[in-house]
């Protein structure tokens, strides 16, 4: 009967332990998602910039192909599009803005043909990105070369910025998540310390003393990671169905990595922390046990 109530303890202190674990587990893993989130739109910004090449009027079309292969060579280019200045003036946002027929009018159509060259996120190097258009405006087909110069700067420098942050704000948080999961698992352990005590005044080897807790711990870490898992399966489920424009749940891949790190983390930091506290109470003398 004695042992009862110090049983219903120790599975009361493992079990608030474990969902502790969790929950810092599913903060984690939510920081992680929406860091990586922002940082792929940030990357979908970046590579977002469009620069137009106007080409010489009527250009081979062997010389067009060699000239968008020779653009789309560099490290600052993306993507290449040709496109003829019939294409232009049958877009129907153009005919609108100008609501006259440009071509009668003028005899001729006379938009030029060119190449929209979607930019790389390399094209934040203001250096790599001058000395792009530097080679490509010396190249004899092209006639001119426009790009929103002012507009790619601050782009870059905010992204930047809002990087860095990002990063400071994930470190600090993965700091505290580290010491919240330290202290937890100590305190669940401190229950034990009486029981570590015995084993060792009766001749237990350190091994004999830490096996278990080890066991139990890497237990916890996986119920720990399951837990958070639904509870992060649960939170990207309320947040596509209240705002399914955001497309969370197409991003599976992502959240598969992330559930299955957040129950290996579980697992790892379980152990490791285990061991280290188990170790430190195996190695104490019992009268500072008593007194810590």
């Amino acid at each position: 009967m004695k042992n009862r109530p110090t049983k219903s303890k120790i599975l009361r202190s493992y079990s608030v332990a474990t969902i502790s674990i969790a929950l810092v587990l599913f903060l984690l893993g939510s920081i992680s998602y929406a860091m990586l989130s922002i940082f792929r739109s940030a990357q979908g910004v970046r590579e977002g910039v469009v620069m137009l090449v106007e080409l010489k009027d009527d250009i081979p079309e062997q010389q067009r192909d060699s000239l968008s292969s020779a653009i789309e060579c560099s490290d600052v280019v993306a993507k290449v599009e040709f496109v003829s200045k019939e294409q232009k003036l049958a877009d129907p946002a153009f005919r609108h803005a100008f609501d006259v027929d440009v071509e009668s009018l003028m005899g001729e159509n006379p938009l030029p043909d060119s190449f929209d060259v979607t930019l790389s996120a390399i094209a934040a190097d203001s250096v790599a990105l001058a000395n792009f258009v530097a080679q490509t405006s010396a190249m004899p087909e092209v006639t001119h070369i426009s790009y929103p110069q002012n507009m790619i700067e601050q782009v870059h420098s905010v992204l930047d910025t809002m990087q860095c942050l990002l990063l400071l704000f994930g470190g600090a948080m993965l700091i505290i998540s580290i010491v919240l999961l330290n202290n937890t698992i100590r305190l669940a352990i401190y229950s034990r310390r009486e029981a570590i005590n015995t084993m060792k005044l009766v001749g237990a080897t350190k091994w004999f003393i830490v096996k278990p807790f080890l066991g139990r711990s890497a237990l916890q870490g996986v119920i720990a990671g399951i837990v958070a898992t639904l509870l992060f399966a649960l939170t990207l489920f309320g947040i596509d169905h209240t705002l399914p424009e955001l497309g969370v749940m197409k991003q599976i891949e992502l959240i598969a990595i992330i559930a299955a790190i957040m129950v290996a983390v579980g697992i790892i930091v379980a152990v490791l922390f285990t061991l280290f506290t188990v170790n430190k109470f195996v190695n104490m003398r019992t009268n500072k046990i008593y007194m810590y």
